[in-house]
């Protein structure tokens, strides 16, 4: 194969090839399905599924089909119910489909190349497990590949499948250890259509900041930083308090080159002061993704059972499955509910006593919804005795301090809270955070911090800003105000476009079906140094639709509005005609 391969997402054109070689492989080759007269093949999810497809040059070779959740059907479907296959219900699940390719290319590298296209497809839609129906006579195949029978067969004219399942990230593993050489070369030789990378983040993590390497991350060219607008991650639009700026500025020479204190003992004090906290139930950490990965170590094995929230901060996900291997659940919030946590549902997912850890983010990111903290402490009260609750409040300034759950944390061992300094205070950049636990938790998580575990600098900002309360609480006021105007601007883009705005520094814009993907918009966008969040790998409940744009000032925000303006207008011909968002998504300004 050489560089004239192309890998996309099937045209209108590619569909009638698609649907012929479908005939003459499982109709004529195979006997899976009668002839047709009109030599084409097709079936009830063909106009809503997704085929990718492999060409070289005016050649097509193979295509694989996807089945995304949010149909709320499968091809399976036909064949078994979902009491008999309940993987069908789970709210993640994709199905890969007839993976096909022309008889002459079938030694080629075609099919494991289709598979890791199918696999990075899925990822880039929040998928986690795949579903497919492999032939018995390739089992073999299918295993070596990753995938493994769940024990049902399934008839279908001349031929007997075996239904097969795994994880997304397994799968990829596996194809990329097997096929490791092939796509190596591949990635330079393939023309990459996909709106997601060809290659995943080497941690396995997607995080925001993609805008710093618009910055440089080698620092060469730090004016950048007055041209790009960082609107994909969620730092303040606002800098720091003055005396944070005082403290900074007044002998940086010696901060840099000074020992901090080496348990932050000034820093706990004051946070225990402002907080009215113990200081002895404080631990702090160089940012909360420290205090997250420090705590979680030690309280987590691969034997733990976790439920997260769905859709929710990509970190938990990542330290709990990739880096400890726990044994996750989704908590799934739905659209149609506003994104709330349902309390009396979430009562009844841990009333049973089977999780170690329950993660909750309040408010939630990338949601946007504040669960009230009476309802919290309602459910937790309730909840098995061994059922440790994890509370991240990096965003609750934004809603209310006084609906912090760490006077409860500091007394109840079941209740930590952790809350990070660096969105609310402006000091993203300082990485200080804090966690606050039951005395003797706070202390065995205290054995495991290194001395010096905040820099000295991020010390000084910390303790500043916590002593200039009323400087804080007038930015959340002026956010709140910047990100009303924002989500009118871009309502009145297209009514089509559904602007959710929730109650943090950041809202999130839902595209119509039919109309270009989050990932194609998020794109566009950077041609205009303007970089917003793609949502779509952190939950498939966001369809591949939903992007995420943290609130700026008044002058980065028209550049924002003027930037997503210019991508609908390149990206709507290319596409098919918008269709409004379902009803069930509130619409802008809905905050439920």
């Amino acid at each position: 194969m050489g560089r004239d391969l192309q890998l996309r997402t099937a045209t209108a054109e590619d569909r009638e090839w698609i649907h012929e070689l479908r005939h003459r492989v499982y109709a004529q080759e195979l006997g899976q399905h009668a002839p047709d007269p009109g030599g084409r093949l097709r079936d009830g999810l063909d106009g809503d599924n997704v085929y990718l497809v492999v060409a070289r040059g005016a050649t097509r070779i193979g295509f694989v089909s996807l089945t995304p959740p949010w149909l709320g059907r499968y091809a399976l479907d036909k064949y078994l119910t979902r009491d008999e296959l309940p993987l069908l219900s789970e709210g993640d699940l994709f199905e890969v489909r007839i993976l096909t390719v022309e008889p002459r290319w079938r030694s080629s590298a075609a099919a494991p190349l289709l598979m890791y296209a199918a696999l990075r497809w899925i990822a880039s839609r929040g998928g986690r497990r795949v579903v497919a129906m492999g032939r018995t006579e390739l089992l073999a195949m299918y295993r070596a590949a990753g995938l493994r029978p769940v024990g049902r067969t399934v008839h279908s004219g001349a031929l007997t499948f075996e239904v097969l399942t795994g994880s997304v990230t397994e799968l990829t593993k596996v194809t990329m250890e097997r096929y490791r050489t092939t796509l190596e070369r591949l990635r330079s030789e393939v023309d990459w259509r996909l709106d997601v990378p060809f290659a995943p983040r080497p941690d396995g993590c997607e995080h925001g900041g993609a805008s710093f390497t618009a910055i440089g991350t080698d620092f060469r060219s730090l004016h950048r930083r007055r041209e790009v607008v960082a609107a994909d991650v969620l730092d303040a639009w606002f800098p720091p308090a003055p005396g944070v700026r005082a403290a900074l500025a007044e002998d940086p020479a010696w901060a840099a080159r000074t020992s901090p204190p080496t348990g932050a003992e000034g820093l706990l004090a004051e946070i225990a002061e402002t907080r009215a906290l113990p200081a002895e139930a404080l631990a702090v950490g160089a940012g909360s993704s420290d205090l997250i990965f420090r705590a979680f170590g030690q309280w987590l094995t691969p034997q733990s059972r976790v439920l997260l929230m769905d859709p929710g901060y990509g970190e938990y996900a990542h330290v709990t499955e990739r880096v400890i291997g726990c044994r996750v659940d989704r908590f799934r919030l739905r659209r149609e509910d506003g994104w709330r946590i349902d309390p009396a549902r979430l009562s009844a997912a841990v009333g049973s006593g089977r999780y170690d850890l329950v993660v909750v983010v309040n408010p939630n990111n990338p949601t946007g919804r504040h669960a009230p903290a009476a309802e919290l402490r309602s459910v937790i009260a309730a909840a098995p005795a061994r059922t440790r609750w994890w509370i991240d409040e990096a965003y609750l300034g934004y809603a209310d301090l006084t609906e912090s759950l760490a006077g409860l944390a500091a007394s109840d061992p079941r209740v930590v809270v952790c809350s990070s300094l660096s969105k609310m205070y402006a000091l993203s950049g300082m990485r200080a955070a804090y966690l606050v636990a039951e005395p003797t938790t706070a202390a065995r998580l205290r054995r495991w911090t290194p001395p010096w575990p905040v820099s000295l600098p991020a010390q000084l900002a910390a303790v500043a800003a916590l002593r200039d309360p009323a400087y804080y609480s007038d930015c959340w006021l002026r956010t709140h105000a910047l990100r009303r105007h924002l989500a009118a601007d871009l309502a009145g883009l297209d009514e089509a476009v559904v602007v959710e705005e929730a109650v943090a520094n950041f809202l999130t814009v839902t595209l119509p079906s039919g109309g270009p993907s989050a990932a194609d918009v998020v794109n566009e966008c950077r041609r205009h140094d303007v970089y917003l969040r793609d949502l779509s790998p952190l939950s498939s409940a966001y369809q591949g639709r939903t992007v995420r744009i943290a609130v700026k000032d008044t002058a980065e925000n028209a550049r924002i509005v003027a930037a997503f303006r210019a991508a609908l207008d390149v990206l709507r011909p290319r596409s098919a005609p918008l269709v409004p968002v379902p009803e069930g998504v509130p619409a802008a300004g809905a905050a439920r």
